[in-house]
């Protein structure tokens, strides 16, 4: 059963709600080591194939959310162990978006390189107020061109490259207006705040909700003429399911659905 599995730099707790993927590296800011990275990746998986909670929190243990990379790991090194090293760090990422479940980042204290990364990865993210992000690789002479990927996505060119060209911090609430996060609150609610939103979600069937994440960043990068030609296709296929049938039958019957996940 996944909920018996153990990991060193992570924690892990699930219902029938949310799963929660606690980074436990508080001491290194919930820096991303190799071994943590293959542990997020090997317990996401996990959350995914079981389907035993329909939506993922992301969040981290002490002071920051993730201060990116271990740069204690990363000196000396031969071009070999950096490649791996992003390769997992590439896969990381990847994994979060191709899971079926919503994975929302619950952002505190620092975001910062490949934590910011983490966080512009996830489909959705709720901040702390207190909350900064940065992209600052370029102060240290490593320009983080993968943060880039999933930055670029998220915010504006012109903010992002302004964020990568300076490494300079962004507040929660620029990150808010610059569409980095989605939602901003109190650092004493951001629990809360978190579950609820969590919980808002796990009220659509999952099976829904998986198809559509996956139609999401599929039409992402398409032209509008495919992308239509795609989720036409998609939309048709999702008309069938039982869930689907369900869910038209009881608005029109004025009723809470009961989902079949079929």
């Amino acid at each position: 059963m996944l909920r018996e599995q153990t990991y060193e730099h992570i924690l892990y707790e699930g219902d029938a709600s949310v799963a929660l993927v606690t980074m436990n590296r508080p001491k290194k800011r919930n820096a991303l080591s190799l071994d943590h990275m293959q542990e997020l990746i090997a317990c996401l998986k996990a959350i995914g194939e079981a389907g035993e909670s329909p939506v993922v929190i992301l969040r981290g243990n002490g002071p920051a959310f993730c201060a990116g990379h271990d740069l204690s790991e990363m000196v000396g090194r031969d071009p070999a162990f950096y490649r791996h090293l992003f390769d997992v760090c590439c896969e990381l990422m990847q994994t979060i978006q191709a899971i079926p479940q919503p994975v929302i980042a619950q952002v505190h204290g620092v975001a910062t390189a490949a934590g910011c990364q983490l966080a512009a990865t996830c489909d959705l993210v709720v901040a702390s107020e207190d909350a900064r992000f940065a992209c600052p690789g370029v102060k240290i002479g490593l320009f983080c061109s993968t943060p880039m990927v999933a930055l670029s996505r998220a915010v504006g060119q012109k903010k992002a490259m302004q964020m990568l060209l300076t490494g300079e911090f962004i507040s929660a609430e620029e990150a808010l207006a610059e569409s980095l996060v989605n939602e901003v609150v109190p650092a004493g609610e951001l629990e809360a705040e978190t579950r609820a939103l969590a919980e808002k979600i796990a009220e659509a069937s999952p099976l829904v909700v998986g198809v559509g994440k996956q139609a999401f960043y599929r039409q992402l990068e398409m032209p509008t003429h495919q992308a239509y030609a795609y989720t036409k296709e998609v939309m048709s296929f999702n008309a069938t399911f039982a869930d689907a049938q369900e869910g038209m039958c009881a608005f029109l019957e004025k009723r809470r659905p009961e989902w079949k996940e079929r």
